[in-house]
C-alpha cells in the first residue's frame, strides 16, 4: 500500500526514493524524476514563470553573478540593473515538437524564465559588463566605493 504523498512532491511531481524503487520493480523501467504537470497557470491561461540558478560573490572590487542560459541568444536576454539588484529575463523556446507519449524523461526547462538577485552592495550601474560563453552568462558589477572621499572647491560666483 502506498503512503500518502507529501506536499513537496505533489507541488514538485516527484517520488520519494522508495516509491521509485518500486515504481522500477513493477515496470523494470526507471522511474520518472520529474513530471511537468498542469498547473492552475495553464488552466487559467496566466503565463508561469521558471527561475534561474545563479551563483554570486565578490572580489575586492567587483559582485560577480553566473548563470546558465543556454538555448537562449544574448539578443533575447533582458537584463535590468539598479544599484542593489539585478534582474534577468529570458525566454528559452523548444526548437521541434515532440508528442508527450514519446518522453522517457522530461527535465528541461522551457518558456520563459526570469530571476531578481538582491546585491548586498551597492554597484556602478554605468560600469557593469555582462558576456556570454558557451551558455554562461557572467555579469560583473564593479562596487561603489562609499569610503571614497572627494574635495570639492567652493567658487565664489
Amino acid at each position: 500500500m502506498k503512503e500518502k504523498r507529501s506536499f513537496f512532491e505533489r507541488l514538485t511531481g516527484t517520488l520519494n526514493p522508495r516509491e521509485e524503487r518500486e515504481e522500477e520493480e513493477e515496470t523494470g523501467a526507471p522511474a520518472k524524476i520529474f513530471t511537468p504537470k498542469k498547473g492552475v497557470a495553464e488552466e487559467t491561461g496566466l503565463l508561469e514563470e521558471g527561475e534561474l540558478t545563479a551563483d554570486v560573490y565578490q572580489t575586492p572590487d567587483d559582485i560577480i553573478i553566473k548563470t546558465i542560459v543556454a538555448g537562449v541568444r544574448p539578443d533575447d536576454l533582458d537584463i535590468s540593473i539598479t544599484r542593489d539588484m539585478v534582474t534577468i529575463r529570458g525566454s528559452r523556446q523548444e526548437s521541434q515538437e515532440v508528442n508527450e507519449g514519446d518522453y522517457f524523461h522530461r527535465e528541461l526547462y522551457w518558456g520563459s524564465f526570469s530571476r531578481t538577485i538582491l546585491l548586498p552592495q551597492e554597484v556602478d550601474v554605468d560600469a557593469a559588463e555582462a558576456n556570454e560563453r558557451h551558455g554562461l552568462l557572467t555579469i560583473r558589477l564593479p562596487k561603489l566605493d562609499k569610503s571614497r572621499q572627494t574635495k570639492l572647491k567652493v567658487r565664489s560666483s
